[in-house]
């Protein structure tokens, strides 16, 4: 492994105590110039092969070993090819509580590479979920140590139960959390100044990102690949993961497919998952049923009693479902995204999507543009904002990219 500079940012035990009171705006006014901080640290002479930026992942006895390998397997993928030489875009390291060997939900033994003595600087600290964060020696030590962390750090992520030890640090006060759905009216009686929603995948607040853990790791990982290394290196691991698809923020924990697969008798068990891996196959009421080795009128009153609505209703939802997504895509045509999904024409397509969305499909991606920008500026305006000065909450594009029916 190589060697990583160090840290010398120590804060008094008086400081830690008051943080989550006294320094939440000296951490606001310093966020907006951590990226310029963290890229100094990767800084290199001209023509030398960039530093990979050092990934923190937290381990103790009992966390969750998807919270861990999903991301740390995520984040060893990405490299770059410089001078025709491969040159990898992250370190990751794991940071045990201290330097024992960890046992993790599953069984499966971890040994730390380093301690949280010992840990260097870091460009992103990654705190897993499991039964072990709830350890009262374990919780006491972590949060002490994310305290005096938080003001060196770029990015700090939250995974499932690993909200608990972050939100103990007072750093989440009044911001949105996302976490497992399980655990989420636990997290709100416990800590009541969050906003936790636990119908998202992942969200992130500043430089403070949360998401739902187990599977919804690796998405948040895929997430961080792209805003560090674009799209195209993201979208190439995720192939790499066999993954169905790279899932967006927004997404909901309790997806469509799985509603239906859970809902389906055995003989539409894998149609909903085929359904939505083929939009841009004829999926007519006449091939469905011949997949399903049904006649057409039985096939038809057997899904609508399993589902609740006709093949036709079922089909032009999922198709509707996939091309939000892929509108929101850079540069991409709208006449591609209909064709991709399965519409014969752009018309087509436009009106499916006014009908179920409340706007065409042109109108919903300049609003979700001019919703996330406004959003931007606003995470920007609180790292420019002098001590003191209050913020002026807006709501506006959280309703606008909250509400997919734009029009009602």
């Amino acid at each position: 492994m190589a060697a990583i500079t160090t840290t010398s940012a120590h804060v008094s035990a008086r400081v830690n105590r008051w943080w989550p009171i006294h320094a939440k705006q000296s951490l606001r006014t310093r966020t907006f110039n951590r990226s310029s901080q963290a890229d100094a640290f990767q800084a290199k002479p001209p023509g030398a092969t960039p530093a990979p930026k050092p990934i923190g992942i937290v381990i103790f006895d009992q966390v969750a070993s998807a919270d861990v390998m999903g991301p740390a397997d995520a984040f060893s993928q990405p490299s770059l090819s410089i001078d025709r030489r491969e040159s990898r875009c992250y370190e990751v390291i794991t940071i045990g509580i201290n330097n024992h060997l960890c046992a993790t939900e599953s069984g499966i033994i971890l040994k730390p590479q380093l301690d949280i003595r010992q840990a260097p600087q870091l460009d992103t600290l990654i705190i897993p979920g499991g039964a072990g964060i709830h350890d009262p020696k374990v919780n006491k030590r972590l949060v002490r140590w994310l305290r005096r962390r938080a003001m060196g750090t770029r990015r700090i992520a939250g995974l499932g139960s690993g909200v608990y030890a972050l939100a103990a640090t007072g750093l989440l006060h009044a911001r949105e959390v996302v976490t497992h759905w399980s655990i989420a009216t636990d997290l709100s009686s416990r800590f009541p100044r969050l906003r936790v929603n636990s119908a998202k995948l992942f969200t992130h607040d500043e430089s403070f990102y949360t998401c739902a853990g187990a599977a919804a790791s690796v998405d948040l990982a895929l997430a961080l690949i792209e805003e560090d290394c674009g799209r195209k290196i993201a979208l190439r691991v995720a192939r790499e993961f066999v993954v169905p698809l790279k899932r967006s923020a927004g997404e909901e924990q309790y997806s469509e497919s799985l509603k239906f697969q859970i809902q389906s008798c055995d003989r539409f068990a894998d149609l909903p998952a085929w359904i939505v891996s083929h939009l841009n196959e004829d999926l007519s009421v006449d091939a469905l049923a011949e997949r399903a080795c049904m006649s057409r009128r039985n096939f038809t009153r057997l899904f609508h009693n399993t589902f609740g609505k006709s093949p036709a209703q079922f089909v032009a939802e999922a198709r509707i479902i996939e091309a939000r997504r892929r509108v929101l895509v850079p540069r991409t045509n709208l006449a591609t995204v209909a064709v991709s999904v399965g519409f014969k024409s752009p018309d087509v397509f436009s009106k499916t999507f006014e009908r179920h969305v409340g706007v065409r499909p042109r109108t919903y991606r300049a609003l979700c543009k001019a919703s996330a920008a406004k959003i931007r500026a606003k995470r920007q305006l609180r790292g420019l904002r002098p001590k003191g000065m209050k913020s002026v909450p807006y709501s506006g594009a959280r309703r606008t990219l909250g509400h997919h029916n734009f029009g009602k």
